[in-house]
């Protein structure tokens, strides 16, 4: 299922406390209270890659090992799980690692709520990823949660901040201008039609710069709800999600609040541009060896438990790589002093 955002009616002037997304945002998801700081965690409200399958950790897992491999199997093995949740992603990755590459491993989750009941006691509750990295950083759905502003049209063609209301109701401010404003020219310029909606990924660029520039060696992975220069969508994508459900996006804390990510846009900002790679997750977890290929017909008659579980297994791996679902999310990789794993 994609994040697109209904559009709603459009406000009248007014809307007191209004502000733009990025700070309505940052306080709804991490402030005192905020939506990820409550108890349940994300896996309450919404089911990611992790959550559908012990396939993707696995599949992480042996990226992991490809990295080190690619490093000469160094001494100590980073691997650092950005917006790590209730620490799911590294638990799996910990536990489908062969024993010789997890004895060497440092595990380290980064996220702003409290440490999970019963984690691993090898793994490193941190709120920033460690200074420098030699492994692999992977942030799964994290840089579709750095909060952005918003820009619309007005009726003259003007790209103006959309301000919103702590009841979700929105209005137009004053006119995009700055960085911004080079960032909305360069990577997602809007029509002169009145409407016409953007979401200025600059935050996502800077967040994404200043993980990859943690890594000294290794490999950095983003996975995420994407799209690309020419295939903007000319009303944005921000939304909500609560209790499984999509919903309106408001900014009260008590519901996520994403927007797809501009890949592209991360990928030149990053430490090398040069050498970052864009595939679909189908493509990547292909590339992992989780292709969703059903097990053969013979193996119910000699082994029917064996049939079963393969059969599951492969259930598994189609929803993870389907088209139009989870297949389609993006993955920029961002190789550091190494060749690209999945070449």
């Amino acid at each position: 299922m994609t994040r697109e955002r209904p559009r709603q009616e459009r406000d009248t002037p007014g809307g007191a406390g209004a502000r733009g997304w990025r700070a309505a945002a940052e306080e709804a998801l991490y402030g005192p209270g905020g939506f990820y700081r409550r108890p349940e965690g994300p896996a309450g409200h919404f089911r990611t890659s992790v959550h559908a399958s012990p396939l993707f950790a696995r599949a992480v897992a042996e990226l992991l090992r490809r990295v080190d491999a690619a490093l000469g199997r160094p001494g100590t093995l980073d691997f650092v799980d950005m917006g790590a949740g209730r620490g799911e992603l590294v638990t799996g990755v910990l536990a489908a690692l062969p024993a010789e590459v997890a004895a060497r491993v440092r595990p380290a989750a980064v996220e702003i709520a409290d440490r999970p009941a019963g984690l691993d006691e090898r793994v490193v509750w941190r709120s920033e990823p460690p200074a420098a990295v030699t492994g692999l950083l992977f942030a799964n759905e994290w840089l579709d949660n750095v909060p952005l502003d918003v820009a619309e049209a007005d009726a003259a063609g003007v790209p103006r901040y959309v301000l919103v209301g702590a009841d979700g109701t929105e209005r137009l401010g004053d006119p995009v201008t700055g960085a911004d404003a080079d960032w909305l020219a360069r990577w997602w310029p809007l029509g002169a039609e009145e409407g016409l909606r953007a979401e200025i990924g600059l935050p996502r660029d800077e967040a994404w710069a200043a993980a990859t520039g943690r890594v000294a060696r290794g490999l950095a992975v983003a996975v995420d709800y994407a799209h690309t220069a020419g295939a903007r969508p000319p009303f944005g994508t921000l939304t909500g999600f609560r209790a499984g459900r999509e919903t309106a996006p408001v900014p009260d804390g008590t519901r996520d609040i994403t927007a797809h990510v501009a890949l592209d846009a991360c990928a030149a900002a990053s430490r090398h541009p040069a050498d970052a790679r864009l595939r679909t997750q189908r493509a990547a977890l292909h590339a992992l060896g989780v292709t969703g290929a059903r097990p053969p017909l013979t193996l119910a008659s000699t082994d029917p438990a064996a049939y079963v579980r393969a059969l599951a297994s492969a259930g598994e791996a189609a929803e993870l790589t389907a088209q139009g679902g989870l297949g389609d999310f993006g993955w920029l990789l961002q190789p550091v002093g190494i060749a690209d794993p999945l070449a």
